[in-house]
């Protein structure tokens, strides 16, 4: 679906609402923490590095933002009773959830198939999409105690058309697109969930620098300006948008 880049929020957009941010540390997730409170939102910040967190944390307030909270998780070591207690603690903090936010992953290595290590296939589908997947389903009674809830699962161009060389980030990008119509198609009937994939496009973040070494990043948006699209799947103007596939930014030609 064509991105809304141009998406005019309300300053208020998100006021009231629970959201939770993985991957909430740096880079689009830092970002997309930042932006959601700007609009009102509680933001649960989680992620891998609590002194990253913590730094999150501390310019949300010093903003003015609604008082956050931190929740560190690393999805290569989580287990599911981490899932469950997660879902508990943020009961009984929030009682219901407003929005997820998927944005934590890890790019493993650009190499021939051949070549792949197995442990390291095995690290990314975890943390890609085992992890998300198994952290939904125990936080699935908070999203529907939501009168509008959104979940967004952060996708890739080589998760929607394969590409030599991407190996385990492209085919767990493939599940996530798949997984997301999936339980789009199961909690249509609720219409107060809805659940979509986002493919940011080409980021000035970590991720992309390690993908594209060589790359310009200064030819790159960077996460602050590809977070109008994020606003309006995170917000009440989407609604009726389930189980589809957005872009963040225009395609590239050429």
């Amino acid at each position: 679906m064509t991105c809304k880049i141009d998406y005019q929020p309300a300053a208020d957009l998100l006021d009231g609402r629970i959201i939770l941010v993985t991957g909430a540390g740096d880079g689009i997730g830092r970002a997309a923490a930042l932006t959601f409170a700007d609009h009102g939102a509680t933001v649960v910040l989680l992620g891998r590095t609590i002194s990253k967190l913590e730094k999150v944390y501390d310019e949300i307030e010093a903003a003015g933002g609604p008082q956050p909270a931190i929740f560190p998780l690393n999805f290569e070591g989580a287990t599911l009773k981490d899932y469950h207690d997660m879902a508990e603690t943020l009961d009984k903090a929030f009682g219901r959830l407003d929005g997820i936010l998927h944005n934590a992953g890890i790019l493993g290595r650009i190499t021939l198939f051949e070549q792949y290590n197995p442990e390291l296939w095995e690290q990314v589908m975890q943390v890609n999409i085992n992890g998300p997947i198994w952290m939904t389903q125990a936080l699935m009674p908070l999203l529907k105690r939501s009168t509008d809830a959104s979940v967004i699962f952060t996708s890739s161009s080589v998760g929607r058309r394969g590409r030599a060389y991407w190996g385990a980030y492209a085919v767990s990008k493939f599940a996530t697109e798949g997984f997301v119509e999936v339980l789009a198609d199961e909690v249509e009937h609720l219409g107060s969930v809805r659940v979509n994939s986002l493919n940011p496009g080409g980021t000035r973040t970590a991720m992309r620098k390690a993908a594209y070494p060589g790359e310009n990043e200064m030819t790159l948006r960077t996460p602050e300006e590809i977070m109008p699209t994020y606003l309006w799947l995170m917000g009440p103007d989407s609604r009726g948008h389930n189980g589809e596939k957005f872009d963040a930014q225009p395609p590239k030609h050429g």
